[in-house]
């Protein structure tokens, strides 16, 4: 590594398929174009992802948003500098003897976090059919897709949501697809770029440039003319024995529109975040307005 390199220690918890444009960036050599060199810190959660980027372990995260919005309207210093993702392709995986939603009355259902991402968006989809959180099933903490997958292999949960390409390989064993994510919410931040807000005012030049190269990333990867060079690298990071089903779920998430140009963060995924965690509990009603303060627009360049 050169001097003029800048090293930047970029936190996830399971770094998969919606760390695409960032692998990418890697493949291609952008983040050596705008001087960076990229520690990557796979935490194996989204809270330790958040965690990492507040008590300085990581410089950078890509996570789900709503541990940025709960840490900034408590007075912490955690903001959200870009948007990894707008969709959510993800569908609710339930054991083959499981018919719907409202069978899962009673039921354990696996999830990466009590707080954050995946048990909010289960929660969105079962209070339609009158099943509420913790009255009517129970979380089971099991991690990242990958380990929750295994978890209902296992037996050990009853139902788990699950990400493309993982959703369609469990249709194909059998598992039963009770429901789609993006039907309920089709608008949210799936994931954001988050930092230290004490870390940004020093380091604003590399967090510019961090955002242009996943932007020339995120462009790469929504043009199907160069899936010569993304296909190859959401397999490996997906169903690496397994291309058709790779194809499916590139197809699948981009055709939802998943990855935003220039990763800005539409105004209306932002509402839709602070909108889940006030239906949710997550977020008092009165913190709506002050909610939007998390948001640090500068580093992303305005289509």
């Amino acid at each position: 590594m050169t001097a003029d390199l800048t090293r930047v220690r970029f936190a996830g918890g399971a770094q998969g398929f919606n760390w695409l444009p960032v692998f990418v960036a890697e493949d291609q050599g952008l983040f050596a174009k705008y001087g960076l060199v990229i520690d990557y810190l796979r935490l194996g959660s989204v809270d330790k992802a958040t965690s990492a980027v507040r008590d300085g372990t990581a410089d950078l995260a890509i996570t789900p948003p709503e541990g940025a919005v709960s840490d900034f309207v408590s007075g912490g210093a955690l903001r959200i500098v870009a948007a990894n993702s707008l969709r959510l392709p993800m569908s609710l995986v339930a054991q083959p003897g499981i018919g719907g939603i409202a069978e899962l009355r009673g039921k354990r259902i696996g999830t990466s976090s009590l707080t954050e991402g995946t048990a909010i968006y289960t929660q969105m989809m079962l209070q339609p059919e009158g099943l509420s959180y913790p009255s009517d099933y129970e979380f089971v903490l099991a991690g990242v897709h990958t380990t929750r997958w295994d978890a209902l292999q296992k037996g050990e949960i009853d139902c788990a949501p699950q990400p493309a390409p993982w959703n369609f390989l469990a249709e194909r064993q059998g598992y039963r697809l009770i429901g789609e994510v993006n039907d309920v919410l089709p608008e949210i931040i799936f994931a954001a770029v988050i930092a230290h807000a004490g870390w940004t005012s020093r380091n604003r030049d590399t967090v510019t440039k961090l955002v242009a190269a996943l932007a020339e990333a995120h462009d790469i990867v929504n043009d199907p003319a160069h899936d010569a060079v993304t296909l190859p690298i959401y397999q490996r990071i997906t169903t690496p024995d397994d291309p058709d089903l790779a194809a499916r779920g590139l197809s699948y998430t981009r055709d939802m529109g998943m990855w935003p140009k220039n990763l800005e963060v539409a105004p209306t995924a932002l509402e839709a975040t602070v909108d889940v965690m006030i239906r949710t509990g997550l977020l008092a009603p009165e913190r709506r307005a002050e909610a939007a303060g998390v948001l640090d627009p500068s580093f992303v360049a305005v289509s």
